[in-house]
């Protein structure tokens, strides 16, 4: 049977609120909060996803601004997020298809046992204080995403490590010696999330001046002037708005549903292009089954949009 997801529960303004958040903090009980969790965010029409494990939080979550508001407080009344941060932007439609909470041996996947950022971390730095450190020529600038994600956008000057997970910066910071070649290292991510792990890795590793961007891109380009950003390109998020610009605009990025890469314009105009099957990243690695079904796939989708509604597949 195909999943529908009926639309007619969006806001008229077509405002959202989104809330991107994460917190590190022992939480034992994890398994045990994620019905609760689950069930008010269903009462409140949020969506999106929220990981949680023995080592804290982490996801993205959309909705309302009450209803947004209510779940934050909710798990901020857990006197392990208390001091829980999150970081706010604006969606034109909802941006997720349903609400996830899910259990995770890690809430963010690095894969070397023993990082703990409660315990060694990197030196925070607030984003008005970023251009003049990855300026400064004694630092080395790491971007820690992932390479479909540096891919659209990039700070000036960083060095891209092309990983294809995050499970694969550990050895690239081990084979890679020149890292030692200046005092400083400054790292970065979306929202801060991975560099806390990465910086723990590397402080043990042992660099000994190692910085990260506080908030990460997102609160970057939030508070950050475009006349005096260091910033090129996109940033790239994990819902349906597929990418970010200044001031948290929403991108012109369109995600190809057949192999998840984020697409331009030119991208999108490319004879390889045909939505929901193929993009100039994936045309050649498909197979001709491969495409038929994405075709059946597609043409499902544009069904429900014909009657109003969104596929769950879309």
């Amino acid at each position: 049977m195909t999943d529908i997801l009926n639309t007619s529960a969006d806001a008229p303004s077509g405002s959202f609120l989104v809330a991107a958040l994460y917190h590190f903090a022992r939480f034992d009980r994890y398994a045990d909060f994620r019905a609760s969790l689950q069930s008010l965010c269903d009462e409140n029409g949020v969506k999106g996803t929220l990981l949680l494990a023995r080592e804290g939080i982490n996801g993205t979550i959309a909705g309302t601004d009450a209803g947004i508001a209510a779940v934050l407080a909710y798990i901020r009344a857990q006197p392990e997020f208390a001091a829980l941060e999150h970081k706010e932007s604006r969606a034109s439609k909802m941006p997720f298809l349903r609400m996830k909470v899910r259990l995770k041996k890690e809430i963010v996947t690095m894969g070397v046992e023993d990082i703990d950022p409660n315990r060694i971390v990197g030196t925070y730095v607030d984003p008005k204080d970023w251009n003049a450190l990855i300026s400064d020529p004694e630092t080395i600038v790491i971007d820690t995403r992932n390479d479909y994600e540096t891919a659209i956008g990039i700070f000036k000057g960083a060095v891209d490590p092309k990983t294809k997970t995050f499970r694969e910066f550990p050895d690239w910071v081990r084979n890679n010696s020149g890292l030692h070649n200046k005092p400083k290292i400054a790292m970065y991510c979306t929202g801060g999330i991975r560099c806390e792990k990465a910086t723990a890795f590397m402080k043990e590793q042992g660099f000994d001046e190692v910085f990260h961007l506080k908030g990460g891109i997102l609160k970057y380009l939030e508070e950050v002037p475009e006349e005096e950003s260091l910033w090129e390109g996109a940033c790239f998020v994990f819902d349906e708005r597929v990418s970010v610009t200044h001031g948290l605009k929403e991108g012109d990025h369109k995600l190809c549903h057949a192999c998840r890469e984020p697409l331009t314009a030119e991208d999108r105009a490319s004879p390889l292009f045909e939505e929901g099957v193929s993009c100039p990243h994936c045309h050649d690695k498909r197979s001709e089954a491969d495409k038929e079904r994405y075709r059946q796939r597609q043409r499902q989708i544009a069904l429900a949009r014909k009657r109003g509604e969104k596929h769950l597949g879309s």
